[in-house]
């Protein structure tokens, strides 16, 4: 394994900080640092941007966003334990790194970033898709970053990038490709963590449209989205009766058969759907 900067290797790093991942923080650290360097470049242009990390641990992409340029990495980390090591790798970036100690489902981290910004993080399990929503459902949209490059476990990644007809298909899918391009650019397998998780892992980068792909009501959009895939073995007149009471004649309306079930309906056809409900 080559080494992307003088620091030393992330063992060394890990067994002199008695940094041992825990499980109850949903830690799984990624220790090659050729494919942290990897998630980095897939980030995209970085020397322009200041990058959101979050749960950097050790700091094996931290030190691969770094050592690939980014302007200013801001990382929170909630393990009080890593910070000594994450310390060292801000001295050896003079200016370039910040550390947050915290939760970062209650930190803000506008305060500290200047646009335009990026978020890379290989994150937390427990928090992944939580953190991802509240990324892709902001107030206004266009969003402050420009782009997401997220590891999340493969099924959540596929979850995300999944088509019409999959079973993969549903919300996130739909909250996902409505405003973003995401692709699945790496696939992990569990020997490339210490400790090994049981399930495989992906790296899905997110390209923030200017637009959304359909024009929609949000909050119209996300309520018959979430109504469908409840029940998503009822067809959709009986998924979605409490949408509306004639909601045979507006699945009509927007161009959908009211037999069909939300797995058969396109990002498009549920975005006409939310602008017929609108009309009410």
């Amino acid at each position: 394994m080559s080494s992307i900067d003088t620091l030393p290797p992330l063992r060394d790093v890990i067994d002199r900080h008695d940094l041992q991942a825990r499980k109850s923080m949903g830690q799984n650290f990624l220790l090659d640092l050729n494919l942290t360097s990897k998630i980095a470049r897939y980030a995209g242009t970085l020397d322009t941007h200041d990058v959101l990390e979050i749960g950097p641990g050790p700091g094996g992409l931290t030190r691969g966003l770094l050592a690939n340029g980014a302007r200013k990495v801001l990382a929170i980390e909630k393990d009080a334990r890593c910070l000594p090591a994450l310390q060292e790798i801000a001295e050896a970036y003079p200016g370039r790194l910040q550390l947050i100690e915290g939760d970062a489902l209650d930190t803000d981290p506008l305060a500290h970033l200047t646009p335009p910004i990026r978020i890379a993080s290989n994150l937390p399990y427990n928090v992944g898709t939580e953190l991802l929503i509240r990324w892709l459902t902001p107030k206004q949209w266009p969003p402050y970053w420009d782009s997401l490059t997220l590891m999340f476990q493969r099924e959540v990644a596929q979850r995300i990038t999944a088509a019409p007809g999959s079973k993969a298909y549903g919300r996130l899918a739909i909250l996902s490709q409505w405003r973003c391009d995401p692709q699945i650019v790496i696939n992990l397998p569990p020997e490339a963590f210490s400790p090994p998780p049981k399930v495989s892992s992906a790296v899905v980068h997110f390209t923030a449209l200017p637009e959304p792909r359909f024009p929609a009501d949000f909050k119209t959009l996300e309520r018959v989205v979430a109504m469908a895939f409840n029940q998503r073995r009822k067809m959709l007149r009986a998924s979605l009766k409490g949408a509306a009471p004639d909601i045979e004649d507006r699945l009509i309306a927007a161009g959908l058969k009211p037999t069909e079930r939300a797995e058969q309906i396109s990002l498009e056809g549920f975005c006409a759907l939310a602008r017929e409900l609108k009309k009410t």
